[in-house]
């Protein structure tokens, strides 16, 4: 649900931007306005002012600024409308919320489960006789227990003490269960999630424990196991340590990215702050968003063996999407970041952070180092592992300089490279055709839900609405209920449309199972839908299927002179629709008849 415009002008109004920065900046009066040190470059100086009367605050050095809303969303991570309710919430105005929403959060039982079991999970570590092994691993890694503890490490034993521990604390088996902690047998049991393993915390951007990742100690699979996708925690849109690094990232202007919680934990330990990884799976796009609100560059420091190589150009691609500029730092054969700093120190790690290049260029020196650019065959080869790179670009200027990069490598003119770019466009559909003709066949059809050529509209929209809240609440205005001709497909629609802003929970609580499986299926396929394309995919898919009632119109004439120039205007909106819809898949159609 929005917050209405003059509700957030009074709290614009109410809030006493001196005060609320004050909270957590020492500022002094001088003069008619406020100076002190800023957060967001971590200067020592007086060098952000507040302005009181204007209602803002600049720093004279980073140039960050904004108004007391945009304060928060600086400096803790914040969305808009997270921001605002924080500002309401310290000048004392309630903002309403939706019916189900009022009273307490429904899910402030699985935040106090997470931290309860956080705070015994690190006692274990600090005090227990079974966690012997766990604190001479960490040792012999070369991490102090006073190290451990400050970044909140934990144990969990192999017996079933938690769930007592828990029950004694207060905490409900429900709760346990709900936040991933212990799982539910078949037979109604339940047993601890985490056995014999070296735990890390995970935070959300408020600093409030989530979830977990473990490190089995001893003989097993798996070797590494994150808490499961929870009311609370979602895997692909949380990044380990961000509530601790996004200030260094702001300060840097860049984030490194790491494959693992020991990578981090060693180059924090080593002085690097600007530090992240991801939770065990592949960069996602709504962690690449995460990290855009802080920094447009990105340093990737994967493995330099094959797979992390993979996973090191997957990763850069997704952030181009993003446009967030993606350089690679390339470690010596056999190393990661954890033995390199081991074994080298900071210094070493500083080496290969200042070689970083830029993720094409790396991909162009590993091409060169094969001889794949000597011969026409490894030219082609090689081109066809450069032009996803380029085709990932959302942003034009780097998408141009990839094109004359490659173009001089390889000796193939920019143009052509640009036509062989835009036909690797994803798979897309064409809108439905009009009644008894004959479909447009596609060369790598994608069957939708609904089972019928009108469908493949519906989801196009459809994908749109689930990556995009602007586009949702566009939607609801613009797009009519009679353009659905499948009925989950409208059920989505409309639990969409309802409330634009609504979490997965929200939606959860509202759609039915098929409905929420269709969703889940739509956010994989929106990864792919960068905000440049967001516009033409909504349109052309709304143009779609607004021809549905205009032909439900036609086929009511009966004077049939009305119907035969009638049917020559829809013919003509179905073309166009129909071009506008190519580069949904850029098909080859034949003329209806």
């Amino acid at each position: 649900m929005s917050i209405p415009d003059d509700v957030i002008e009074t709290v614009r109004d109410t809030a006493d931007i001196v005060s609320i920065i004050g909270d957590s900046v020492d500022l002094k009066r001088t003069g008619s306005d406020y100076r002190g040190p800023c957060p967001f470059h971590g200067g020592t100086h007086r060098n952000m002012a507040v302005i009181p009367k204007k209602g803002m605050f600049y720093c004279y050095v980073c140039h960050e600024a904004g108004d007391v809303f945009s304060f928060f969303m600086k400096r803790f991570g914040m969305d808009y409308p997270t921001a605002v309710r924080e500002v309401a919430r310290k000048v004392g105005i309630v903002i309403p919320e939706r019916s189900e929403r009022q009273g307490p959060d429904p899910n402030e039982p699985l935040y106090s489960a997470a931290a309860v079991a956080h705070d015994w999970f690190a006692r274990q570590l600090r005090e227990s006789d079974e966690a012997d092994g766990a604190r001479k691993y960490l040792v012999d890694r070369g991490i102090p227990m006073e190290v451990a503890a400050e970044l909140g490490l934990g144990f969990a034993p192999r017996r079933k003490e938690f769930q007592a521990a828990m029950a004694e604390l207060g905490v409900k088996d429900d709760d346990l269960v709900t936040a991933g902690l212990v799982v539910r047998r078949e037979d109604g049991s339940i047993g601890p999630r985490f056995r014999s393993r070296l735990l890390f915390p995970i935070h959300d951007l408020r600093g409030r424990v989530v979830a977990f990742g473990g490190r089995l100690l001893g003989p097993g699979e798996p070797k590494y196991l994150n808490s499961p996708e929870t009311p609370i925690f979602h895997k692909g849109r949380s990044l380990y340590n961000l509530h601790v690094a996004r200030n260094a990232i702001r300060r840097e202007a860049s984030a490194l990215v790491v494959e693992g919680y020991f990578d981090v934990l060693r180059l924090v330990q080593a002085g690097i702050e600007h530090v992240v990884a991801p939770l065990g799976t592949a960069l996602t796009g709504d962690q690449a968003e995460l990290l855009k609100r802080y920094t447009k560059t990105v340093t990737l420091l994967y493995d330099s063996d094959a797979a992390g190589l993979r996973a090191t150009f997957r990763a850069g691609d997704e952030l181009l999407r993003h446009d967030v500029r993606a350089r690679v730092a390339t470690l010596p054969a056999g190393e990661d970041p954890d033995t390199l700093v081991q074994k080298g120190g900071a210094e070493a790690l500083q080496a290969v952070l200042d070689d970083a290049v830029d993720i094409l260029e790396r991909k162009i020196q590993i091409l060169e180092r094969k001889g794949w650019f000597e011969g026409v065959e490894h030219r082609r080869d090689a081109l066809d592992r450069l032009l996803p790179t380029i085709r990932a670009a959302s942003n034009a200027i780097t998408r141009e300089l990839y094109l004359g990069r490659v173009a001089e490598r390889s000796g193939v003119s920019k143009d052509v490279l640009l036509t062989e770019v835009e036909a690797m466009r994803d798979a897309r559909v064409p809108p439905p055709p009009p009644p008894g003709r004959r479909p447009v066949a596609s060369p790598r059809p994608a069957a939708p839900r609904g089972g019928r050529m009108g469908g493949m509209a519906e989801f196009e929209l459809l994908r749109v609405l689930v990556a995009s809240d602007e586009y949702r609440a566009r939607a609801a205005h613009e797009v009519r209920r009679d353009w659905f001709e499948v009925p989950l497909h409208l059920e989505l629609f409309e639990g969409l449309t309802a409330e634009p802003a609504a979490s997965a929970t929200d939606l959860a609580g509202r759609l039915s199972p098929p409905a929420m499986a269709l969703w889940s299926e739509l956010r994989e396929a929106g990864g792919t839908l960068t905000e440049a394309v967001l516009d033409d995919h909504y349109a052309s898919a709304s143009e779609a299927l607004e021809f549905r009632p205009l032909w439900r119109e036609y086929q009511k004439l009966t004077d049939p002179s009305e119907k035969l120039i009638r049917k020559k205007e829809l013919d003509a909106k179905y073309a166009r629709a129909l071009r506008k819809a190519m580069h949904w898949q850029n098909p080859r159609p034949r003329t209806p008849q």
